[in-house]
């Protein structure tokens, strides 16, 4: 049997484990039985393994050099597709606007903002614990 607190083997005759010291048939706290056992009523089947999914980290400098170069490139180098698309659609659009004056306003807000997001993105994500599945 395995203790379904700590997962540590333990005698079927045990009471209470010897590595937890939870007791055995009493709901969460029971003691569970080794794999490809029966499991009786009220006893709780062995933990699960925990696996950690690491994470790459990004460069923020990276990040926002690829969005100094075309904004929406560091969205993309961070993993954020679709907004990275979206940035790239919109500073396209921006771009075309020089033509009618507008866009020597809105280019450079976007361009800006752009690199700016990136770069933060790229910091919140090192900083994000890794995943445990």
């Amino acid at each position: 049997m395995f203790c379904s607190g700590c997962g540590r083997e333990i005698k079927a005759t045990d009471q209470f484990c010897p590595g937890c010291g939870r007791a055995a048939g009493t709901g969460s706290t029971s003691l569970a039985p080794a794999a490809g056992t029966a499991v009786a009523p009220g006893i709780q089947a062995p933990p699960q393994q925990q696996v950690v999914v690491v994470k790459s980290q990004k460069n923020p400098g990276v990040a926002a050099v690829l969005s100094f170069f075309w904004a929406g490139l560091g969205q993309i180098y961070n993993g954020e597709i679709g907004k990275g698309i979206i940035f790239l659609i919109c500073y396209l659009v921006s771009a075309l606007l020089m033509l009618a004056f507008i866009g020597f306003i809105t280019t450079p807000i976007l361009w800006i903002y752009g690199m700016v997001d990136a770069y933060k993105t790229a910091e919140k994500l090192n900083a994000a614990p890794p995943l445990i599945r």
